[in-house]
């Protein structure tokens, strides 16, 4: 088993969803947690699920004075920096939906522009051996259509990762996990989805869709002293879906064209 006993771990976006498990899992290593999300409901629970270990700030990643008092807080708190998930991001859609301007840049300034800060505001905070993990997707790599917000952040990210570990080589590693298809509703409302056909877990290699923990057990090993020869990497973990081709009338897959 990974050893984090007192190491402290900064999620973004971890009230819910990948970021939630991921926090979650540190703490059930005996980690502290710093965890900044706009859901303050839900993150107080999870403060108050793990009394004494965890800081929740409630705020906006895309502000970058929430940022600046989100990292004054974990500095007094806890001094340093052992890990930092830069989970956050979201979608606006795309050029089909008449994704706005503003909406774009609010989307770039999640998924890419706070990794980048707070990575910046944690620059002397980062303790020997810490890691930086990224949370990507497989959407930097392929795309659905109306989808431009969301896969420009992930393509930004995943090219922000590999700058940041030359930049902050020998002092911090820094990885990507790009997820595929993950049901988060455990995470969300307490339930999985549970309502795939059986196409939906077949063009999966593996079998099935995936879930939160198959992110952070990717998450966990990039910041682990088993992963210390591991950095600026990009870590797919989709249950080999981008690696089957699929053709029309091919192993049993058509396209049904209106």
């Amino acid at each position: 088993m990974m050893e984090f006993t007192g190491k402290i771990c900064v999620v973004t976006g971890g009230a819910n969803g990948i970021g939630r498990c991921i926090a979650q899992n540190f703490l059930e290593r005996d980690a502290f947690a710093a965890v900044i999300d706009t859901d303050e409901v839900r993150g107080r629970e999870l403060a108050e699920a793990y009394p004494g270990k965890v800081l929740f700030f409630a705020g906006d990643v895309a502000e970058q004075l929430v940022l600046e008092g989100f990292a004054s807080q974990v500095r007094e708190r806890f001094g340093k920096v052992d890990f930092l998930v830069n989970n956050a991001c979201l979608s606006k859609k795309g050029i089909c939906s008449r994704c706005s301007y503003e909406d774009f840049l609010y989307v770039q300034k999640v998924g890419v522009a706070a990794p980048y800060y707070l990575s910046l505001l944690f620059s002397d905070l980062f303790a020997d051996g810490a890691s930086i993990v990224n949370i990507s997707s497989t959407r930097a790599q392929m795309s659905q259509r109306d989808t431009e917000s969301y896969t420009a952040a992930k393509g930004g990210i995943s090219s922000l990762t590999h700058a940041l570990s030359v930049s902050l080589a020998g002092r911090v590693r820094v990885n990507a996990v790009n997820p595929g298809w993950i049901d988060t509703g455990l995470y969300h409302s307490g339930h999985r989805l549970d309502c795939y056909e059986p196409a939906d877990q077949l063009q999966h290699p593996a079998g099935r869709v995936g879930n939160p923990q198959d992110i952070a057990q990717a998450v966990l090993f990039l910041c682990s002293d088993q992963a210390s020869f591991i950095t600026g990497q990009s870590m797919i973990v989709d249950g080999g879906m981008t690696t089957q081709m699929i053709y029309h009338n091919d192993e049993g897959w058509s396209l049904n064209v209106k």
